[in-house]
């Protein structure tokens, strides 16, 4: 017996599982939830990977090693075989014709061109970036490559922000401080005779 032989008799979808029906469903009364606690309450929700206040699996194994998968570049990928395959000689090629033809998803990300397959044909081809071989192969078919200009990274404009100083001046002399009755008094001796 085949699957598409079953599903002929029985349906293709399975009848939704119908909870809160009477005792004699299975299930009845608390309705596959259990006695009490937050779970049987309505509205209960957990994060996922919640372990019920343990230590999680994830903080309990220690990390080393690095990963730029935070921070690196994406790149819809194109192989030269594809451009033979979806445009004419003499077509020019950058990230809206490629996805109008189907072989991008979106222009969203950048566009960089790999060498499998062969091309024959003339194509003039814009993209972020190329791999040499397929270059190579484009310009020995008559073709002729572009490198889209990169994007600068935004970061923020200092110039403008801080205040010029003003060049320090000699501070104007003054009078001189009058000296203090201490000072200008004659020492005199306190040896004592006898």
């Amino acid at each position: 017996m085949m699957i598409h032989e079953i599903t002929e008799k029985t349906g293709k979808y399975k009848a939704r599982k119908r909870i809160g029906r009477g005792r004699g469903s299975g299930t009845g009364k608390t309705s596959g939830r259990g006695h009490k606690g937050a779970g049987s309450r309505s509205g209960y929700s957990r994060r996922p990977a919640f372990e019920g206040g343990q230590m999680p699996y994830f903080r309990r194994i220690p990390k080393r090693g690095f990963s730029n998968a935070a921070f690196r570049t994406e790149y819809h990928i194109v192989n030269v075989a594809a451009l033979q395959d979806r445009f004419e000689s003499g077509a020019t090629v950058d990230a809206v014709a490629l996805a109008q033809a189907g072989l991008i998803r979106n222009t969203k990300l950048p566009v960089k061109v790999l060498a499998h397959g062969d091309i024959t044909i003339k194509l003039n081809v814009t993209a972020d970036k190329f791999s040499g071989s397929a270059s190579t192969k484009i310009e020995a078919a008559g073709g002729s490559v572009t490198l889209v200009e990169p994007k600068k990274k935004w970061t923020r404009d200092y110039s403008g922000t801080k205040k010029a100083k003003a060049p320090k001046t000699a501070a104007p002399e003054s009078a001189p401080a009058p000296e203090s009755p201490e000072a200008s008094a004659p020492e005199s001796n306190d040896e004592s005779t006898d």
